[in-house]
């Protein structure tokens, strides 16, 4: 099975990212609308009592800013992985056109390691966040070693798919 053009390897994979994609556009948008939901009602837990148990209500108004910031920032990674999917869509269409080193995959590459490192940094904050308001540990803010190799990989790849798009670009050049 071939790895570029049209019924490749390529293709089949920008497929599934087309349909992720669409799933996490789905999926950011029940986020965002679960926290505003969830937001809106700890500060009127009153709204609830009479359809949740005396328990739950309290846990509601007592833990509600904080499971707002915590499926905030659900929302603003899980915005992350579709902006990285975006343009991993992008890559894979020049993959499937035959044209893996074109120039626009190297600023997409960036661009997708710049996000991996704000994702990572936002977790950071998140879990510090909650913490902060809950007083327990919702995310798990500890350095992971995998996330920032992850981060360097990517910059990586996009110098070799710089360097691709150069030495394209010579060769066209020449007669």
């Amino acid at each position: 099975m071939r790895a570029l053009g049209p019924g490749s390897v390529s293709s089949f994979l920008k497929i599934i990212l087309d349909v992720s994609f669409y799933a996490l556009w789905v999926w950011v948008s029940f986020l965002a609308l679960v926290t505003v939901l969830v937001l809106l009602l700890s500060f009127n837990p009153d709204l609830l009592t009479s359809m949740l148990p005396s328990e739950a209500a309290g846990k509601l108004s007592k833990y509600g800013a904080g499971a707002a910031v915590a499926l905030a920032g659900w929302a603003l990674m899980s915005g992350g992985w579709m902006a990285i999917v975006e343009r991993l869509r992008k890559i894979f269409a020049t993959m499937t056109l035959g044209d893996p080193f074109h120039p626009d995959n190297v600023r997409r590459l960036r661009v997708m390691g710049a996000i991996l490192a704000a994702l990572e940094v936002g977790r950071y904050v998140f879990s510090g966040l909650t913490r902060m308001l809950v007083g327990e540990k919702l995310f798990d803010g500890s350095f992971t070693l995998n996330a920032w190799f992850s981060v360097l990989v990517v910059f990586v790849l996009a110098e070799v798919f710089r360097e691709g798009a150069r030495l394209r670009r010579e060769a066209e050049l020449t007669i």
